[in-house]
C-alpha cells in the first residue's frame, strides 16, 4: 500500500467520525456546530439553557455578520477569528443550510493539507513522515474538525508558512502567517519567532517586509473591530474566561487551590495525569532544549520557534488550563514546534515520545 500516507489516514478517520456524529444526531449537520440555547435562544443557564461550544459563533457570523454580535458571548474576540467564517460564507453561497457543510469541507481540507505539509517538512529532514500522525490525530486538531473550529485552518497555514520560509519565500511565508493570525490569533507566536530569528541573523532587508506583512493585516482588523464593536478582539477568551496569569503556571496551580478541599486530591490526580504528559513536560522540555542550544551557540530557527511557544505556556489563563479540550487546542503550536525541532536534530527518541499526543485522540469519543 505505497499510496497510503498520514494525511490520507487522518482524512479518512475524520470523515468516518464526522459521519458517525451526524448519523447519531438523526442526520442533522448542525450537530457539528454544537449550538447552545443560551446564545441561540437567550435562555439563561439558571433556566436550563445549554452553553454549546465555540463553533456556534462561526456559524452565527456566517449566517448573518450584521446581527451575529447579539448571539455571541464576546463579539470582538470571536470576530477577530474572521478567516474561517469568511471562507464559510463564500463556500456556503449565503445558504444557511449549507453553512455546517461549508465549515466541514474547509476543516477537512485543512486537516489533510496541514498533515501533508508536516509530512513534507519531516521528509526534508530525513525522518519518517508517519510522525505527522501525531499532529493529525491529536484532539486539539482532530476534534476541532468535528466542532467547526478554526484550529485546522490556522495551523495548516502556519505549516505552509514554515515550509515557504524554509525555501526563502519570505513574502509568501509572511502572507500565510498573516492569514493564520486572522484564523486564530495565537498563531502570531510563529511570525514573532521568525522575526526574532531574522533580527538575530541581522537580515534587515528580509526582517522589515516580513514583519510588516505578517502582522499588519491583523492590526488593521483589530482597528476595524474597535471602530465597529467598541473594543479590540485580543483577550484571554470568551465568556467565563479568566485573564492571562502573571505568576508562571499560576493557571495550573489554581486548578488545585480553587477546588473544594474534599476533592483536591482527586482533582490533582486527574489533571496531573492529563496536563503533565501532554502539556507541562513538553513546555519544560522546550525551555531546557532552548537553554542547551543557547549555551552551545546553536540557536536555529526551530530553537526560536520552540522557545517562543514554550514561553507562552507559563502565562496561559486558568480558564484554559482547566478545560482539557481548550488547552489541547492551545498547545497545537507547541506540538508543531516540538516535532519539527526533534526532526531537525534527528532526535528519534523525542519523536517517538511525541506520539503520546495521539492518545488524546481517544477523548474524541466524548464529542459524540
Amino acid at each position: 500500500m505505497k499510496f497510503l500516507r498520514p494525511w490520507i489516514v487522518v482524512t479518512i478517520l475524520s470523515l468516518i467520525f464526522v459521519a458517525a456524529v451526524i448519523i447519531r444526531n438523526n442526520g442533522d449537520p448542525l450537530a457539528l456546530v454544537t449550538i447552545g440555547t443560551q446564545f441561540s435562544q437567550g435562555i439563561p443557564e439558571a433556566q436550563g439553557g445549554t452553553e454549546g461550544y465555540d463553533g456556534q459563533f462561526n456559524y452565527y457570523i456566517i449566517r448573518d455578520p450584521n446581527t451575529a454580535a447579539q448571539y455571541i458571548d464576546v463579539p470582538a474576540y470571536r470576530f477577530q477569528r474572521i478567516l474561517l467564517p469568511a471562507l464559510g460564507l463564500l463556500l456556503s453561497l449565503g445558504q444557511e443550510s449549507l453553512i455546517p457543510w461549508a465549515l466541514l469541507v474547509i476543516n477537512i481540507v485543512s486537516l489533510a493539507a496541514g498533515t501533508a505539509i508536516l509530512e513534507t517538512l519531516l521528509r526534508q529532514r530525513n525522518v519518517s513522515r508517519w510522525y505527522a500522525l501525531t499532529y493529525g490525530l491529536m484532539l486539539g486538531i482532530f476534534g476541532s474538525v468535528r466542532l467547526s473550529l478554526s484550529e485546522p485552518l490556522a495551523y495548516a497555514l502556519v505549516l505552509g508558512g514554515i515550509l515557504l520560509a524554509g525555501r526563502e519565500r519570505w513574502l509568501w511565508s509572511a502572507f500565510l502567517f498573516a492569514l493564520a493570525a486572522l484564523a486564530k490569533e495565537t498563531t502570531l507566536v510563529f511570525p514573532a519567532a521568525y522575526g526574532l530569528y531574522l533580527i538575530f541573523q541581522r537580515r534587515w532587508r528580509v526582517t522589515i517586509p516580513f514583519s510588516i506583512l505578517s502582522v499588519a493585516p491583523f492590526v488593521v482588523w483589530q482597528l476595524i473591530l474597535y471602530a465597529r464593536l467598541g473594543t479590540f478582539g485580543i483577550g484571554s477568551g470568551g465568556a467565563k474566561a479568566t485573564s492571562f496569569e502573571i505568576v508562571p503556571f499560576a493557571g495550573v496551580a489554581r486548578i488545585i487551590t480553587e477546588s473544594p478541599p474534599e476533592v483536591r486530591l482527586t482533582v490533582l490526580l486527574i489533571f496531573g495525569a492529563l496536563l503533565l504528559p501532554f502539556v507541562l513536560l513538553p513546555a519544560l522540555w522546550g525551555f531546557y532544549r532552548s537553554w542547551v542550544d543557547w549555551r552551545a551557540g546553536e540557536w536555529t530557527i526551530f530553537t526560536f520557534i520552540l522557545f517562543a511557544n514554550a514561553l507562552v505556556m507559563p502565562f496561559v489563563p486558568f480558564s484554559t488550563y482547566r478545560e482539557f479540550l481548550g488547552i489541547l487546542r492551545f498547545i497545537v503550536g507547541l506540538q508543531i514546534a516540538v516535532i519539527l525541532y526533534a526532526a531537525q536534530k534527528h532526535n528519534v527518541r523525542v519523536l517517538r515520545n511525541s506520539t503520546i499526543w495521539i492518545m488524546t485522540g481517544l477523548f474524541v469519543f466524548s464529542l459524540f
